[in-house]
């Protein structure tokens, strides 16, 4: 199967040969990848080279004089090295841009801390107006992207990742999907970390919803499923743990609840290891999260 990064470059070319507003810029990273489009589009296809400011700034732009760009580099170079781009130039300057990453937490262990980005949605959501999709499949992640570009000027995230469920799930760029049914709590499982939330709940009688537009949130689903689910409800993100525990506080406010928060720890691992390895040590694996889930709703088994 190919990943959500080998299908964004098909179908960037298709959406740069459809719509004539559709500008690609780059950093250098994927430029390669890019270059037969860049012949038949040279003025739709920029690469700035290693300048990632420039990179978010160029993209503001060239939105404010009517094009939709749609900016690709590595997470960590995308949302945290130019932060101030995307808070000045994007947001006060109320220009939309999709901005598409790759690399996502931990993807490129090899490439050490300065490749990973688990605190990159966390990050955004300091910032007003922004929607973000986490597809959890190659198939979500042009659908969501084909969404994104046809969002008018808003500004849109589009977080990529080598890491994928087996199977996609039909998505429209807004609502959280019900997975299966239970009566003895939710959890939402964001992105890639579906498959190994039906392998850690199978046998436990949860309901569990599937998200992969996180800003904003679908609040409305969740509450209609604590009506018969309860208001024990578990996170689990493939970034910053707790990362969306505010906007479930937030959707549950006029109930009492509790929210447990599952995804990348706080703590650095220094060693570069593999991904499966990461996923491990962030207690982000089947075996893991059935443990952590069980003891927070105490789930009786599935009848």
């Amino acid at each position: 199967m190919d990943t959500m990064r080998d299908r964004f470059v098909p179908v960037v070319s298709r959406l740069l040969d459809e719509d004539p507003r559709v500008v690609v810029v780059l950093a250098e990273i994927g430029a390669a990848t890019l270059e037969e489009t860049r012949r038949r589009h040279p003025d739709r296809v920029i690469n700035v080279g290693i300048r990632e400011q420039l990179l978010v700034g160029a993209a503001a732009g060239l939105a404010l004089t009517g094009l939709r760009p749609v900016v690709h580099t590595f997470a960590s170079f995308l949302v945290e090295r130019p932060f101030e781009q995307v808070k000045l130039d994007l947001g006060h300057q109320d220009a939309g841009a999709v901005l598409v990453s790759a690399a996502a937490s931990f993807d490129w262990p090899a490439g050490g801390y300065t490749h990973m980005a688990p605190g990159d949605v966390a990050l955004l959501d300091t910032l007003d107006g922004w929607t973000v999709h986490v597809p959890g499949h190659p198939d979500e992640a042009e659908t969501l992207l084909r969404h994104a570009v046809a969002a008018g000027d808003e500004k849109v995230y589009v977080r990529l990742s080598a890491q994928a469920n087996r199977e996609p799930l039909p998505v429209d760029g807004q609502r959280v999907r019900t997975v299966r049914e239970g009566r003895s709590g939710v959890v939402v499982a964001v992105g890639p970390m579906l498959d190994a939330v039906l392998d850690a709940t199978g046998e436990l009688d949860v309901t569990v919803l599937y998200a992969t537009t996180v800003r904003p949130f679908d609040a409305a689903a969740l509450r209609r499923a604590t009506e018969s689910a309860g208001t024990d409800v578990v996170l689990v993100e493939p970034y910053l743990a707790g990362t969306s525990t505010p906007a479930v506080s937030e959707a549950l406010a006029e109930v009492p609840h509790r929210v447990l928060g599952l995804g990348v720890g706080r703590r650095e691992l220094r060693r570069y290891g593999t991904v499966e390895e990461h996923v491990a040590a962030h207690g982000l694996d089947a075996g893991s999260l059935r443990d952590r889930i069980t003891a927070f709703v105490g789930a009786p088994a599935r009848g």
